[in-house]
């Protein structure tokens, strides 16, 4: 057996402020080749990432006790920048990591910090970007990019100084199936090579087989399992319904011959669709095909540059990849609120609270929380007051199997009281659970799928 890379022994950690530890007496060797965490949203995964490059205690503050250490190095103490180039880490919240704002430049931000010669600095990202074959990324500038070309931009901006540890926080979540292959392949190749690959993940079904090992966090304490125990973290989300038909419903939406495109770039070329009141429409593609460009124009939020849109009276409820951008309020239950207040809705935000597993955090400050339980924060602020249109982009993105679940009764709740739904998606069970109709978008283009082909267009397990 190879020596461990890292090595923690008996950590405890709390947040500032927080009511119970994140992580319990974690006794963890990392070794080489590809570790797996699974466990429930809050359970500790992400601190646990977030342990290894020293973010935790040192960013994040807290208390914490134990020891722990990298490539022999402190993560306790030793700044943050040098354990950076030891331990790679990718965020959930990609728009968060950023800090050029072309690809190239991302991709070689660490290696300026680490004052690497020129020539060595350019075969290095084009190393990166070829391993995760977005080489064609280069000079696009990152507010044009889909959240899963993002998601893999950082994992380049990751790879290209070649750390020892590579920790990645649900890499594949908003990729498409190309995307999450060359995910995958680069950390087979990074795992082969002698380096450790911790990959914390939901969707389990494509890096299990891969897996050395497997992980699992629950309450913060962490404990190694088997690809056979623990079947329920791979248990579908969702179940397959009968499809509603929609012959005699009233048009709610329509787009008509639109070009669309964010900085006055076309990615929509002349899509026509429409969709009717209680209907639900999956957006199905590969990243950069569109599905975000076609929700914000629905929404209001991006002006086409040529066509129309028409959207039915009542409040408009969008979602974007990126819940963060939603949540501003001290509470979770101040964000359910402010919804309910200016929509002029008399439902009970607890009601929603609860109906997504919120109702003990409904106190806490939203950006405490962790991924998967802010995600369920912005869809309790989003979905609340009865919305005419409902647009969601990405919304299982970090929710565990209870929470997806959650999120499928809501929407069916709103599409049985007449709302309209449009969900953009790359998650298959979430398609046959919801869809009524699936349109794929590709090369600019919408073409209506018959049910049986979702995987044709760019949706994955």
């Amino acid at each position: 057996m190879a020596d461990p890379i890292a090595t923690f022994r008996g950590v405890t950690y709390r947040y500032p402020g927080g009511d119970v530890p994140s992580l319990r007496s974690v006794d963890l060797d990392v070794e080489p080749g590809l570790t797996l965490v699974a466990g429930g949203s809050g359970g500790g995964k992400s601190t646990l990432l977030r342990l290894m490059n020293g973010l935790v205690p040192q960013f994040q503050g807290g208390r914490i006790s134990g020891s722990g250490s990298v490539a022999g190095l402190d993560t306790f103490r030793v700044p943050i920048p040098r354990l950076a180039q030891e331990v790679g880490l990718v965020f959930q919240d990609v728009e968060t990591q950023s800090v050029y704002g072309t690809v190239e430049r991302e991709v070689a931000f660490g290696l300026e910090n680490a004052a690497m010669p020129r020539a060595q600095m350019h075969d290095r990202v084009e190393e990166a970007l070829a391993h995760l074959a977005i080489g064609h990324l280069r000079g696009r500038r990152l507010t044009t990019l889909s959240g899963g070309e993002r998601q893999r931009v950082q994992l380049a901006a990751a790879l290209a100084l070649r750390p020892r540890i590579v920790a990645l926080d649900e890499p594949t979540s908003q990729l498409d199936p190309d995307g999450a292959a060359a995910v995958l392949a680069a950390c087979r190749s990074l795992a082969g090579g002698g380096r450790a690959v911790v990959v914390a993940e939901h969707r389990l079904e494509t890096l299990l087989p891969a897996a050395d090992r497997l992980l699992l966090v629950e309450g913060g304490r962490v404990r190694p399992t088997t690809r056979e125990a623990d079947e329920a973290l791979r248990a579908p989300a969702t179940t397959a319904r009968p499809r509603r038909f929609y012959a005699d419903a009233e048009t709610a939406w329509e787009v008509h011959d639109v070009a669309a495109g964010p900085a006055g770039v076309a990615v929509l070329d002349g899509v026509s669709l429409a969709g009717g009141d209680g209907e639900v429409v999956a957006l199905v593609g590969p990243n950069g095909s569109g599905k975000t460009t076609l929700l914000r124009t629905l929404a209001g939020l991006l002006q086409p540059l040529s066509g129309t849109v028409r959207r039915p009276e009542g409040r408009t409820a969008y979602l974007p990849q990126n819940p963060g951008a939603l949540l501003h309020l001290p509470t979770a239950r101040a964000e359910v609120e402010l919804t309910i207040r200016r929509s002029g809705s008399t439902e009970s935000p607890e009601s929603m609270l609860e109906a997504f597993g919120l109702a003990a955090l409904a106190d806490r400050y939203p950006r405490d929380l962790s991924s998967g339980e802010r995600q369920r924060a912005a869809l309790a602020a989003t979905l609340a007051g009865s919305p005419a249109l409902v647009l969601l982009d990405e919304p299982t993105r970090g929710m565990d199997v209870a929470a997806r679940r959650s999120l499928a009764a809501a929407v069916h709740s709103l599409a049985d009281r007449g709302a309209a739904v449009v969900v953009a998606t790359h998650d298959s069970d979430l398609v046959a659970e919801l869809a009524d109709r699936t349109i794929a978008l590709r090369d600019g283009c919408a073409t209506e799928l018959p049910d049986a082909e979702p995987a044709l267009a760019g949706v994955s397990r």
